[in-house]
């Protein structure tokens, strides 16, 4: 019976890495701003970047080289860490209760909407989420053996998410739930295994600490950053908008499943392993939730929550035998994976009712690419070539940099003063020292700012570019000479 689960599971991740391996051949859409960020940054190994340590840029740089610059190579590295991710959950199910629950749960985990819709782009939760999975599993089997490998795999797990993402800093704010809700699970503090994983994981982002203190510590500012702690400080629709994000992100059925079963919980109590599950998936989610109502929350800032849940909702469901449910969970993630795949197979390519666009954001950048790569060769054809495209934003930047690979005429950065807002604005300022004229391609509506710093400036053209069938995008061009410092 296990090896029949054990197989299934199998057979299941593989036809859906296969089938996102090939939704990524056939995806209509430009990478994402971010996506070309770090991308970018793959062109450049370092043991650190402006916004994000630098496993991303790892990853993307590692697929590269196997199988080139395309779109579908850059966003490779995302189902294959999600399938990797699936099996740690797995282990993890298995070892907690039995092998049908580990093997139902990877099965949950790797059809989750918020998963799907991960597997399609390249981002820094794709190697945060299999750290964390890699570690709770590894934080789990140390009290059940004397062996130091947990200890190794712990520690070896918590500085990948840490070189991923500092998000990965909140387990052991969860490890610390544990033992404060467990005080029979508190004797594992004075194990020195714990203390070496700790030791393990914080020496290998050392490297990054390092890149950070050579910058400013300009990843740790920005971070913080995020937060946006300004103005006004309860925005309770916030909030409920958050949580309305996690009926997606998690899926309805499991969502409404883990509410009902904290609630239980709370006036019932749990056995050891549910206790544990509900440590390592609630803190997160309740911080993310009072941020969301002091500020700001992206949906998917409490995706780590979800590795703990999932099999905690899984195992309560099996345990209770609410089979019909688990089955429409998974008929509605398996329907999220079909639609996600259709989706941005079509993106840009057919017309939606009431013209929306959802993939917006992630259409257009090749034909701005186009445009300027147009009238840089107009204006080489015509003898007086440009000495640089200067962006006023990160996002057109970044596609910028990625649209137009290959194109000798760098790019750089607008900066306006004071510390650099981007990781552009840092590694490739503009500083007046290319040759005139310099081309500014920009999408501001407030363009016409970064002119009055030149001697001579001519607005080449203002044009409005598809983003899709139902979306547009303005840019616009000047060619710019003699700047003056102010």
């Amino acid at each position: 019976n296990a090896g029949r689960w054990t197989v299934l599971m199998l057979a299941g991740l593989g036809v859906l890495l296969a089938l996102r391996l090939a939704a990524l051949r056939v995806n209509g859409t430009d990478l994402f701003f971010d996506e070309a960020q770090y991308w970018s940054w793959s062109l450049e190994p370092a043991f650190g970047y402006y916004s994000k340590p630098p496993l991303v840029a790892w990853l993307i740089r590692a697929a590269t080289e196997v199988c080139g610059m395309g779109e579908a190579c850059v966003r490779s590295p995302s189902p294959l860490v999600h399938t990797g991710t699936a099996l740690a959950v797995f282990l993890l199910g298995r070892h907690l209760y039995d092998t049908r629950i580990g093997a139902l749960s990877a099965l949950a985990f790797a059809t989750l909407p918020g998963v799907s819709l991960s597997a399609g782009i390249i981002s820094t939760d794709v190697p945060l989420l299999f750290a964390w999975a890699l570690a709770l599993f590894a934080f789990v089997r140390l009290f059940d053996t004397k062996s130091v490998w947990p200890a190794l795999l712990l520690g070896l797990a918590l500085g990948i998410g840490l070189n991923a993402k500092y998000a990965m800093l909140w387990f052991v704010l969860c490890a610390g739930v544990y033992f404060w809700v467990t005080p029979e699970r508190r004797g594992m503090l004075r194990d020195w295994r714990l203390w070496l994983a700790l030791a393990i994981g914080l020496g290998l982002l050392v490297p990054n600490i390092i890149w950070n203190a050579q910058h400013s510590f300009a990843t740790v500012g920005h971070t913080a950053d995020n937060a946006n702690w300004q103005g006004g400080l309860i925005h309770p629709l916030k909030a409920l908008e958050f949580l309305g994000a996690q009926l997606g992100v998690f899926g309805p059925v499991l969502f409404i499943a883990l509410l009902v079963l904290t609630w239980r919980v709370w006036h019932e109590g749990a056995p050891e392993a549910d206790r544990l599950l509900l440590a390592f998936a609630w803190p997160v989610l309740a911080i993310i939730i009072v941020q969301a109502f002091i500020s700001r929350a992206h949906a998917n800032w409490a995706g780590v929550s979800y590795i703990a849940a999932t099999v905690l909702v899984v195992a309560t469901m099996v345990r209770m035998l609410d089979w019909g449910w688990l089955k429409a969970s998974f008929a509605v993630h398996v329907l999220a994976v079909l639609l996600l795949a259709a989706g941005a197979a079509l993106a840009g390519r057919a017309a939606l009712p009431l013209k929306l666009e959802p993939y917006a954001r992630t259409l257009g950048w090749r034909a701005f690419a186009d445009a300027t790569r147009a009238e840089l060769d107009a204006a080489r054809k015509a003898g007086r070539p440009y000495g640089a495209v200067l962006t006023d934003d990160r996002a057109l930047t970044a596609e910028l940099l990625y649209y137009m690979r290959g194109e000798p005429t760098p790019v750089e950065a607008w900066r306006s003063g004071g510390k650099p807002h981007d990781h552009y604005e840092l590694t490739r300022p503009f500083t007046g020292a290319r040759p005139d004229p310099i081309l500014l391609v920009s999408i501001k509506p407030d363009a016409a700012r970064i002119p009055a710093s030149f001697q001579k400036a001519e607005k080449i053209a203002e044009r409005e570019l598809p983003a899709g069938r139902n979306a547009t995008r303005n840019v616009t061009l000047y060619a710019l000479s003699g700047y003056s410092r102010k």
